[in-house]
């Protein structure tokens, strides 16, 4: 670590670690009996391990591979690899492309060509370039690789996915960390795994998912039999990083004077609006405006993909807000009961969201566990406080979005008993009762009122601390950092 913070121009830090370095490992008495310290202790052999490929449509699965094919199989996915993805933020430092490139050049050296689409995206400029110097993007062309924009890319669905038939099932392989259903591409019918750089070279060469890198042969063009071999990765580039242009413009020393001028008239931008302030009472009246099922990550949350073009104007990208969540009551993405309108029995989620707003009424969404995983998009959690959600009352969190939901000055909260989830109806009334008194530790409780006029009183728990509850008083925590600037003293009184 030491090497890698001097070659990247921050020997500053790694001298100062090196100055408390005791401080930062286990003390001796540990390692020499850490069953005396620890609750459980793991022995892994490193000699046992293999290479795993996670997928479909979630990084939970996870398949050694050598049972991956079996798997394959068993399963009835597409064999068949169309795509090979590796870069974005993810698997895509120095030694990560330079293990890539180690089987590129193999299959370059033995005559073998890409059999899928394969592309390459470097995590930062500073790595496009030295690898670029490096010869290693050239190495990944002569087998037919394709080197794309340091950025998200097709992390998120930003590039162009080559397929004659989008309602086909297809297969593809990334060394991203994501791969939630429709995440890459838009495509419910897209299998997409996850595997590491390494890996996914070797299957984009084969173009087939039955095929085990560390085993198998590939057949060459003329005929020959030939196995590839264990990759080899560089930790530091030998002659340093280097980059040209970073991509960094440092902030004025002064930015009094500066005006952001956007057009009215923009759908892509638009500045923002500071969020409302608590009123200072318990939160009454609310309706519900989803009851999520199961899985209901970030992506479900906030789609990326084509709606990125709006990441810069949040009325437009909040279009998105929840359309790809479960709604537990009809098992259907986007199709919410707006309690305030006739006629067709579910509209979509943003547009009861909208209605409920304009007519000064907060909502709540009700979630599963681990609500919010995947990325740390803001969106996520910017778009249900845009259109008036003022509490997400979920079986567990995932810690990021949760975060976000509390620096958005919005309230995150879990069932003190998870079976409380069952008892949310789809025509309640909500009250969040006991935020006068919002302290850190001390639950909050929920009154559930029922269209049969019976009502449930629940207990729902929270992680605030001190100065998130300031977030949520202030209405969110950038708020709080412009009203510590401009001694407001209204919202300094309420807080």
């Amino acid at each position: 670590m030491a090497t890698y913070l001097q070659g990247t121009g921050r020997a500053e830090v790694a001298e100062l670690a090196a100055g408390v370095r005791q401080h930062l490992r286990a003390d001796e008495e540990v390692y020499a009996n850490p069953a005396n310290f620890y609750d459980q202790l793991i022995e892994i052999d490193l000699n046992t391990l293999e290479p795993y490929v996670n997928g479909p449509f979630t990084p939970d699965a996870a398949w050694p591979i050598s049972e991956f094919a079996s798997a394959v199989k068993e399963h009835g996915w597409p064999e068949k690899l169309e795509v090979g993805l590796i870069g974005s933020c993810t698997n895509s430092s120095y030694e990560d492309i330079t293990r890539a490139a180690s089987i590129a050049k193999q299959a370059a050296d033995k005559g073998l060509t890409v059999q899928a689409e394969y592309t390459v995206t470097p995590g930062s400029e500073l790595v496009r370039y030295t690898v670029e110097r490096d010869g290693l993007l050239d190495t990944f062309a002569q087998m037919g690789g394709v080197v794309l924009a340091n950025a998200c890319g097709p992390c998120i669905g930003q590039w162009a996915r080559h397929t004659d038939d989008p309602k086909r099932r297809n297969s593809i392989i990334t060394s991203f960390n994501r791969n939630f259903a429709k995440r890459n591409d838009g495509n419910p019918n897209t299998h997409a795994f996850v595997a590491s750089p390494e890996i996914v070279t070797a299957f984009a060469i084969a173009g087939n998912l039955l095929f085990n890198p560390l085993t198998d042969s590939l057949t060459t063009k003329d005929g020959q039999q030939v196995k590839l071999s264990e990759p080899q990765g560089i930790e530091m580039p030998p002659r340093g990083f280097a980059v040209e242009d970073a991509g960094y413009q440092e902030p004025a020393a002064d930015g009094s004077g500066i005006q952001v001028m956007v057009s009215p008239d923009s759908d892509r931008l638009e500045i923002l609006e500071p969020f409302k302030a608590w009123e200072g009472t318990d939160l009454m009246g609310l309706r519900l405006l989803i009851k999520a099922k199961g899985k209901c990550t970030t992506d479900h949350i906030s789609m990326a993909g084509p709606w990125l073009k709006y990441r810069g104007h949040l009325d437009n990208i909040s279009n998105n807000m929840l359309i790809g969540a479960i709604n537990a009551f009809n098992e259907q993405p986007n199709a919410v009961k707006d309690a305030l309108t006739q006629g067709t029995p579910y509209s979509a989620v943003p547009t009861v969201a909208r209605n409920y707003k304009a007519q000064g009424i907060g909502s709540v969404v009700v979630g599963d566990e681990n609500y919010g995983e995947g990325s740390s998009r803001e969106h996520a959690a910017m778009e249900p406080r845009h259109l008036g959600v003022r509490a997400v009352l979920v079986k567990s969190f995932a810690r990021i979005h949760e975060t976000n939901l509390k620096k958005q000055g919005m309230l995150g909260l879990t069932f003190d008993n998870k079976a409380d989830y069952d008892l949310i109806e789809e025509d309640d009334t909500i009250d969040i009762l006991g935020l006068t008194d919002f302290q850190p530790g001390k639950p909050l409780q929920v009154r559930l009122h029922h269209s049969d006029g019976d009502t449930d009183l629940i207990t729902v728990n929270h992680t605030y601390n001190a100065g998130q509850i300031a977030w949520f008083k202030a209405g969110s925590a950038l708020n709080l950092i412009r009203q510590m600037e401009t001694g407001d003293a209204q919202l300094s009184e309420r807080v």
